[in-house]
């Protein structure tokens, strides 16, 4: 007897190839039987999908909810869009591993997140967080940024022979513990700090464990080129697969001609036998933190050397000057979407260039006191790609979807990034069916069964017998990414059911309550 018998669907698997019309048996939370023709009638539980899609849940290659999971364990953001398993601490930020020094922990608490820290490394925080019981299934990376903070701080320099040792070390115990992957956030200090060299030299550590390397590149503007092949150069030094994260390009100046440089590069790469690919989320804004828009330079030392430099005047007018310059015509397309206090909290929604004709002040002043008051917990929205873009990069066969979002409820503060909530059902809705950029089996591979190959999930993202039930219910026709830049706090429409290891998680966009998700480690539950 069947726990659970899904029938009357339309079964798209995973794997792009055609749809076809069947049900699916679950027992004991795995897929049991996958058949056509009429559906077993003795199953405790049946379900007439109406003639519906029945997919793998999606896979979301690209997040950041590990600084969340443990405040907002049912992940609402997550499951209501379809989501199922997601990958956390990328983009060099990840929670663990810790340097147990009071200056350090503080350090990566202003760095990463204000949580406890009562965990040193990844495998005692995946253990803390397999106690919180989480509505999704959850893996993690390990950020090259938190790994430098252990080693070395926040110092603008080359590491030294005995700091790449303990870094190396750092690593390969993070490997050990099931990270999934090594992330670099080449943007953000202190991995910005880190050179070519070092970066290679770390990620031949992957090789031995099957990871891979995660890059937020050193440029996604104007330079973008330049750091494609920067990645593609540690990719062949150190013999670790490349994925390159949120491929964009985020300047008006090189809009529809730096993404077609791009990947030609990536294509040369491949058919010279590197292993390169990369995820996408389907919008046209970006967003990251506010202190992003400060020099480098400025960042030496932690985030209280920072918010010390942005109160010197001399230092202050340095800062600005280098800001103003470099964000010419820039300020009106970034915008706040939360702020840690009351008193900013007039500015959510609002540009920079707003906030500065508001308060009289040039924009740089507005951007800096702003991230002063708030102490850098604060964010940003920037509208800085073209639709070309998106849609050519998101039309390469080795481009999956990664949302860069976070786990939220839908009574979330502040009006975060739309792709929290609604970046699947989006490339579904818009990309899919609107746009026709490709087929359904197309979008749904892209989601589950390519990201599933590039974890090495050996239970995920396929409809398959002996995988986990991770399945998600949903009308083609009405499926609609309803999370807006305004109002994002939404569930998305014509999602009928979400199972996570075969319990009903979701259903017609309201959460159950239910947190039967799994924490994953590589090679060992995945």
């Amino acid at each position: 007897m069947y726990d659970l018998v899904i029938r009357n669907v339309r079964v798209i698997d995973g794997t792009s190839a055609p749809w076809f019309r069947g049900w699916v048996g679950v027992k004991d939370g795995v897929i049991a039987a996958v058949g056509t023709g009429s559906a077993p009638g003795d199953a405790r539980e049946t379900v007439d999908g109406e003639d519906c899609c029945l997919t793998p849940g999606f896979i979301d290659i690209h997040a950041h909810s590990d600084t969340r999971l443990q405040g907002c364990p049912t992940a609402e953001s997550r499951i209501l869009q379809g989501v199922t398993t997601e990958i956390g601490g990328l983009c060099g930020l990840s929670v663990a591993p810790v340097n147990p020094d009071p200056e350090r922990t503080k350090q990566l608490r202003d760095y990463v997140g204000d949580l406890a820290y009562n965990w040193e490394t990844i495998g005692q925080y995946l253990d803390i967080l397999e106690g919180v019981k989480t509505s999704t299934n959850f893996g993690t990376a390990v950020g090259h940024g938190t790994i430098r903070v252990a080693a070395m701080g926040f110092d603008a320099r080359p590491a030294e022979p005995a700091e790449m040792e303990t870094m190396k070390a750092l690593l390969r115990q993070s490997l050990e513990d099931g990270a999934f992957c090594l992330s670099s956030g080449l943007i953000y200090p202190p991995g910005c700090y880190a050179d070519t060299d070092e970066l290679a030299e770390l990620c031949k550590e992957l090789v031995p464990y099957g990871a891979y390397y995660e890059t937020h590149m050193r440029d996604e503007g104007e330079g973008v080129v330049e750091a494609v092949k920067e990645s593609l150069e540690i990719c062949r030094r150190s013999g670790a697969p490349l994925q390159i994260s949120h491929h964009k390009v985020t300047r008006k100046s090189v809009w529809q001609v730096h993404c077609k440089t791009t990947i030609a590069l990536i294509d040369q790469a491949r058919r010279q036998g590197l292993d390169v690919q990369a995820d996408q989320y389907p919008y046209s804004a970006s967003a990251t933190t506010l202190d992003s828009n400060a020099p480098l330079w400025a960042f030496e030392g932690g985030v209280e050397k920072l918010l010390a430099r942005l109160q010197d005047p001399e230092l202050r007018q340095r800062i600005n000057a280098e800001a103003n310059a470099s964000h010419v015509g820039r300020w009106g397309d970034i915008y706040i979407p939360y702020v840690a206090t009351e008193k900013n909290a007039w500015t959510v929604g609002k540009s920079i260039q707003e906030i500065a004709e508001i308060r009289g002040v040039d924009p740089a002043d507005a951007c800096f006191d702003l991230i002063v008051d708030e102490r850098c917990r604060v964010g940003e929205v920037n509208y800085g790609m073209c639709e070309e873009d998106i849609e050519y990069i998101m039309s390469q066969p080795y481009t999956m979807i990664g949302s860069d979002g976070e786990a939220a409820s839908l009574d979330h503060s502040g009006q975060p990034h739309p792709r929290w909530y609604g970046t699947f059902p989006r490339v579904i809705a818009k990309y899919c069916r609107e746009r026709k950029l490709f087929s359904l089996e197309t979008a749904i591979f892209k989601m589950t069964g390519l990201p599933a190959a590039r974890l090495g999930l050996q239970h995920r993202g396929l409809i398959r017998e002996g995988m986990q039930a991770d399945l998600v219910l949903f009308d083609f026709d009405e499926i609609e990414d309803t999370p807006t830049y305004q109002n994002p706090k939404q569930p998305c429409k014509g999602i009928r059911r979400v199972y996570v290891n075969g319990v009903l998680t979701a259903l017609d966009g309201v959460h159950t309550g239910a947190r039967n998700g799994s924490i994953l480690r590589k090679g060992r539950n995945t």
